[in-house]
């Protein structure tokens, strides 16, 4: 298994947690939100256009900054994978707003410019920002 695969793994295994899910800004990168599909679990992504998306996961073309909150209503959590420092307030303001949790990795030495709570994943480089909302994952 090489880096990349360890650092989706742990994020699969972080976001296991929750039952629905929607990422953000998918782009052609959906190993994370087809490995949490594969078990089982309910998973829309969204990106500003079109987008292939494996079996088992959905899609939605819509903007974060923008958002159609329909897309939202039903998550426990709001990801995005790389999430820029000029989308992350964008991102935890639609989670809040459906009161789901909010979660993002950055890109590089890009920081986290909202308050959220840095959690180091196990046995890979890679941390996980998360902003809590009022609803609790499945623990």
């Amino acid at each position: 298994m090489g880096p990349r695969d360890a650092r989706h793994l742990a994020l699969a295994d972080r976001l296991d947690d929750y039952d629905v899910l929607v990422e953000v800004g998918v782009g052609c990168r959906h190993a994370v939100a087809a490995a949490l599909a594969d078990r089982g679990r309910t998973v829309t992504a969204t990106d500003v256009r079109p987008r292939s998306v494996p079996e088992g996961v959905a899609f939605v073309v819509d903007d974060v900054t923008t958002p159609d909150h329909s897309v939202y209503a039903d998550a426990d959590v709001v990801y995005a994978l790389n999430c820029p420092p000029e989308l992350q307030r964008a991102l935890v303001d639609v989670a809040r707003s459906v009161g789901a949790d909010a979660a993002f990795t950055t890109l590089g030495a890009d920081p986290a410019v909202v308050p959220a709570t840095p959690e180091a994943l196990d046995g890979v480089r890679e941390t996980l920002y998360v902003a809590s909302s009022r609803r609790t994952a499945r623990r």
